[in-house]
């Protein structure tokens, strides 16, 4: 490790993880404890539905939303750094307009789905309405743009407190739901605002830092501007399009067909330990959003980033089989602050645990191929291993219940790990092959 450190970019990543890491440890746990408290005060049945109104909208969003923050990254970072401000903002409104135009699609579809198949994703008729009024988060929740120029302008202290908000929010309101009494609706209520407030204070930074840069024309939605100026952008963003709406498959569409095939109480028992599985990977996740826009301003013909990749995986690796052994010997103790009815979840998230080492040990796999311009390879892999994964839960779930969807969900990431691994090893091999195409996407 302190040979390591010698590595400037490679102490930077580990600096922006530390800064998202600060606050979201904090905010972890206050979210915990709203879901706890949601657990207790409502019955499973309820719980389990207000798990899959909330995981609907989500995964209506990933399902149509661009990755616009990693299309700013891509063709932004090295003309931000080199001073070209008229490309970062024509990369930007691109970026707004993917936004509006996927946010407000997602929110069409998914109202006009819940009108006539609500009951096939475990949503009683009796909430329909209430789901129907929660899509309306879809356009936020799918906007990305915020994210992407926070990291590109390096204000990773700002994406640490935004990010603090809706958890806060959500512990408030479960707070207030329990000592008024408030039943259902009310939690609802609290998951919805608490999540819109956490996206208008990340857009609201954003336009500031943007104005301090004289920047804030960067803001109008354009469709047309970038592309002449950026070759290759539409293609890059439909790959990255099409690899989130397949990544999307493995928690929140996963969850509502467990939802659609078990019923609103089981899936309320995997949206918990899916939940926590999720919340024990952050570490990766901070590595993974300081990782990306550095590996973006390296250059791929060169070993560094590729040995930059290395270090961070196997330190990430290392906190995967530690997070393993904790929720191994502490899961069934957490899951009972849940309440008896959820004690299924215990063992169900011990069986998924050790898909996080996979996970944790391989996230840069998916941004070199990026940086490499081989993002055609991670969409192939994610179309074999999401269609491995659905057939594998389906087929499970139907024959061993929850727990073949753990073993489904285990099997599916090695896959997709496995998938990516083969090209990223080759693309390491040839690497010097690389810089023509890097050298088109940079110069934009």
């Amino acid at each position: 490790m302190s040979g390591w450190l010698k590595d400037r970019v490679f102490r930077t990543v580990l600096k922006n993880a530390g800064y998202l890491g600060s606050t979201k440890l904090i905010g972890a746990l206050i979210g915990l404890g709203a879901l706890i408290g949601a657990g207790r005060m409502l019955t499973a049945v309820e719980f389990g539905t207000l798990m899959l109104i909330h995981t609907y909208a989500l995964g209506v969003g990933a399902l149509t939303k661009f990755q616009s923050w990693q299309m700013i990254l891509k063709f932004g970072a090295r003309p931000y750094e080199q001073g070209n401000r008229s490309i970062v903002a024509k990369a930007i409104r691109f970026a707004v307009g993917l936004d509006m135009a996927s946010g407000v699609f997602g929110m069409v579809v998914g109202m006009t789905i819940l009108c006539f198949a609500a009951s096939y994703v475990g949503i009683g008729q009796q909430y329909t309405p209430i789901a129907l009024l929660y899509c309306t988060l879809i356009p936020t929740m799918s906007s990305a743009t915020p994210t992407g120029v926070l990291r590109l302008v390096g204000r990773f202290d700002l994406l640490a407190k935004q990010q603090i908000i809706t958890p806060l929010l959500r512990g408030v309101g479960a707070l207030l739901s329990w000592i008024f009494g408030l039943g259902f609706v009310s939690f609802v209520a609290t998951w919805y605002l608490a999540d819109i407030a956490g996206d208008l204070v990340l857009w609201v930074m954003t336009i500031k830092e943007l104005r301090e840069r004289d920047m804030q024309s960067a803001l109008r939605p354009s469709l047309r501007e970038a592309p002449a100026s950026l070759p290759g952008v539409w293609n890059f963003v439909w790959l990255t399009n099409l690899n989130t709406t397949l990544d999307a498959c493995w928690s929140p569409v996963g969850n509502l067909i467990v939802g659609g095939m078990l019923g609103a109480a089981a899936a309320g028992r995997y949206k918990i330990a899916t939940t926590l599985l999720d919340s024990a990977i952050k570490p990766a996740n901070f590595l993974e959003k300081g990782f990306y826009p550095e590996i973006m301003r390296l250059d791929p013909k060169s070993r560094h980033p590729w040995y930059l990749a290395l270090r961070t995986g196997l330190l990430s690796g290392a906190i995967g089989l530690c997070v393993m052994l904790v929720i191994l010997i502490g899961g069934k103790p957490l899951i009972s602050l849940f309440g008896h009815k959820y004690a299924e979840a215990s063992t169900l998230m011990a069986i998924m645990s050790p898909a996080l080492v996979i996970s944790m040990a391989c996230f840069p796999l998916e941004s070199l191929l990026y940086m490499a311009g081989q993002a055609k390879a991670v969409l192939v892999a994610q179309i074999v291993s999401v269609i491995t994964y659905i057939t594998a839960l389906v087929c499970l779930t139907h024959t061993f219940g929850l727990h073949g969807a753990g073993i489904s969900y285990i099997f599916g990431v090695f896959l997709l790990n496995i998938l990516v691994m083969i090209p990223a090893l080759i693309g390491y091999t040839r690497r010097h092959l690389l810089e023509s195409e890097t050298v088109t996407n940079s110069e934009v």
